[in-house]
Parts: C-alpha cells; sequence; structure tokens
C-alpha cells in the first residue's frame, strides 16, 4: 500500500479538495474521495480557525468510512470533545464541562460552531472524533498529531490491552482521566496532541501566537541538540527566548526522536516557508494553511529516507 499523509486542515476544504485532486483522487459514486491505489492519513487538526470545519468533516469523515483514509486526532478535535462533553463528576471547576467555556476556549473554537447549521450534525462529529486514534504505525512508519513519546505511548497501550489505543474509541472515563493535570492519561495527551513543553527560565513568561501568556514553550523533539540554546531549541524558534544554553537538566527530560528509528510523520507546529522534510527519517506536515500558508501532503511510496521532492501542495 502507498500512502498520502496530509498535514494540518483546520477548515480549509477548498484547499483540501484543491490538494486531494492534485494527488489523483476522485468522487466515487458515493461522494467520498478515493484513490485506487493509494490510502491517505489525516494528522489531525480539522477544525478550528478556518471557516468550513464542517466541510472539512464531511470529507475526511466519508473518506475514512469508505476506507480510503485514516484519520488521526489533533489536539483540536480533542478540545472539542471536552468543551461539548458534560464533567459528571462532584468536580465542578470546568463549570460544567470537561474544557471551559470561556472567552478563549470560545474564541479558538467559534468558526467551528459557525460552520454547523445543525447541532445534531455537530453532535455526530463529535461522536466520530471519540473514534479517532492518538497515534499510527505500521512496520515503515509512524504518524502522530503532535509528538511521538515510546514512553507515553506504552502507557496508553497497557491501559487499553491493545497494541491499537482507542481502537475502539476514547471512553469517558478516560477523558475525564484526562482533564486531570496530576494523571499519566493528562501527561500522554498533552505530549502525543499537544507536543513537548519545557519550562522558560526562571520562568518568564511570554506570549504565543494567540496572545496567551506562557511559562513554558514546546520544544524540538525532532531536533538532536548541538550547542543548544532555550531559543534554537524551540519549536518554532521563538523571539521571546534568549539565546543561552539550555541546562542539562532540561536537556535531559527531552526524549528526542533517534535518527535511526522509524520514519514519523507529525503536523501541528505552524511552521512556514518552502516545505521541506527535517531529516532522512523525519517530516513535519503543517505549513499553515490557515494564516495563508500552505496545505501539505507527503506521497510515501515505501522508500527507506525520505526525499523533499515527495512533498506536494
Amino acid at each position: 500500500m502507498k500512502y498520502d499523509i496530509i498535514g494540518d486542515v483546520h477548515g480549509h476544504a477548498y484547499e483540501l479538495v484543491v490538494l486531494l485532486k492534485k494527488m489523483g483522487y476522485t468522487l466515487s459514486s458515493n461522494g467520498h474521495y478515493y484513490h485506487r491505489g493509494r490510502m491517505a492519513i489525516f494528522v489531525g487538526d480539522y477544525i478550528d480557525r478556518g471557516p468550513q470545519s464542517r466541510d472539512v468533516c464531511r470529507i475526511v469523515r466519508g473518506m475514512v468510512e469508505s476506507e480510503s483514509a485514516i484519520a488521526l486526532m489533533g489536539n483540536h478535535e480533542y478540545n472539542a470533545i471536552c468543551f461539548h462533553t458534560l464533567n459528571t463528576s462532584s468536580n465542578e471547576s470546568n463549570e460544567g464541562y470537561l474544557r471551559k467555556h470561556n472567552l478563549k476556549n470560545i474564541k479558538q473554537h467559534y468558526e467551528t460552531l459557525e460552520s454547523y447549521n445543525h447541532q445534531e450534525e455537530l453532535e455526530q462529529d463529535i461522536e466520530w472524533f471519540k473514534k479517532l486514534p492518538l497515534y499510527y504505525e505500521n512496520d515503515s512508519f509512524r504518524v502522530v498529531h503532535a509528538c511521538w513519546h515510546s514512553e507515553k505511548i506504552a502507557y496508553l497501550k497497557s491501559i487499553n490491552n491493545d497494541e491499537d489505543f482507542n481502537k475502539l474509541g476514547i471512553s469517558y472515563g478516560f477523558l475525564e482521566k484526562s482533564v486531570d493535570k496530576k494523571s499519566k492519561e493528562y501527561e500522554a495527551v498533552e505530549i502525543l496532541l499537544k507536543g513537548l513543553e519545557s519550562p522558560t527560565p526562571g520562568h518568564k513568561p511570554f506570549k504565543d501566537k494567540d496572545g496567551n501568556e506562557r511559562t513554558a514553550f514546546r520544544v524540538k523533539w525532532w531536533e538532536a541538540p548541538v550547542d543548544a540554546t532555550y531559543k534554537s531549541i524551540s519549536a518554532p524558534s521563538n523571539n521571546h527566548l534568549p539565546e543561552i544554553p539550555i541546562e542539562l537538566d532540561v536537556l535531559s527530560s527531552i526524549d528526542f526522536y533517534n535518527q535511526n528509528d522509524k520514519i514519523i510523520f507529525f503536523g501541528h507546529y505552524w511552521l512556514d516557508g518552502e516545505p521541506k522534510i527535517q531529516s532522512s527519517n523525519i517530516c513535519c506536515l503543517d505549513y499553515s494553511v490557515a494564516k495563508k500558508g500552505k496545505l501539505v501532503a507527503y506521497r510515501y511510496d515505501g522508500e527507506d529516507s525520505l526525499n523533499n521532492i515527495k512533498l506536494i501542495w
């Protein structure tokens, strides 16, 4: 089987259709895109930020249900699940939902809500989100939304007693644990779907791309540190961080990806410029389509080493 791994779509259905057609996908008699010789794999984040979240879900879900695609969960799908799931525990800290309905979260989810004309259809897609796997792996390569972390994936397998965690969908019990910041479920979801983070020097706050104040930054877990500074190791390079050497105890706590390990595809990191692979076995496919960037795919045909010529947008 040959595969097309597709980056974060974020409510941009038009760009998705253009990319699928460019790769030779056509509409079936049932109205689902397919390719006779290939399987699409989506890295997650189908919703939010763009105006056509509902339409993206129609396309991706249709492809999955017709077995012409695999779709992973992104942090925006996870956030949406929690945003729409009532908190039935005695803990009322989330104001009745597993994700707070505060101004920041409503603003992030607003365009998705606006794209649905019928509440029932939105609820059906939320239920579909719960069935999306948190990662994918076969004999040749791996796919995850934000970060491949062997320890967290091993834990997810252990609690699910299944090599393909989430094969039967996320349960309410797992969701409830995953919003508890002291739980292993929370740590697993945070890392796989949102990425590894490290504290800023002195926990000095900075504002992220959305204007939210943070005291931790995302780490380039895929890039072996050479003379690493706080700025050089941040993903993407953060102008608010200093060009000073990062402490050894911070470096030792990061599970950097092995350059000799399986090929890995992921999204999430809002890269810009000309799409390119990170190394012969590492490829990020998020090129900021929601900020007038590119929707990018990698056409994988079984090669042992990745090549820039296989990227398409």
